[in-house]
């Protein structure tokens, strides 16, 4: 059996890593195990991000929904637990929006709540 030689494959794999590290500063940008490390780090990272986000816009609508309601004179525990016994099912990216764009729209659905 002939001997296959890996050489375009590797440095295409290499290439590839180098292109997607473009930016990266030093040595991470130009060094194939630098540029390597440096990206399975970022991969991590944006990973961990993805999911941190989502906690992040919901403790963001808590807090804009929180705001709305105590200038209304109610605790957000106590809204969001009005809502629930009325089975009004509006979430809170929803309520968030609503508070800041349409407060008219948020104080009749605070009062439903009530």
């Amino acid at each position: 059996m002939v001997r296959v030689k890996g050489g375009v494959h590797a440095n295409k794999r290499k290439r590839n890593i180098l292109k997607q590290a473009k930016g990266f500063k030093w040595t991470r940008s130009n060094c194939y195990v630098a540029a390597k490390q440096a990206l399975m780090k970022a991969w991590e990272y944006a990973y961990i991000d993805r999911k941190k986000l989502k906690r992040v816009k919901r403790q963001l609508w808590q807090i804009q929904i929180n705001a709305a309601c105590r200038a209304k004179g109610i605790s957000y525990s106590k809204f969001m637990g009005a809502l629930k016994k009325q089975n009004i099912e509006v979430d809170r990216k929803i309520l968030s929006e609503l508070a800041r764009n349409n407060p008219e729209i948020f104080d009749a659905i605070l009062a439903k709540a009530k």
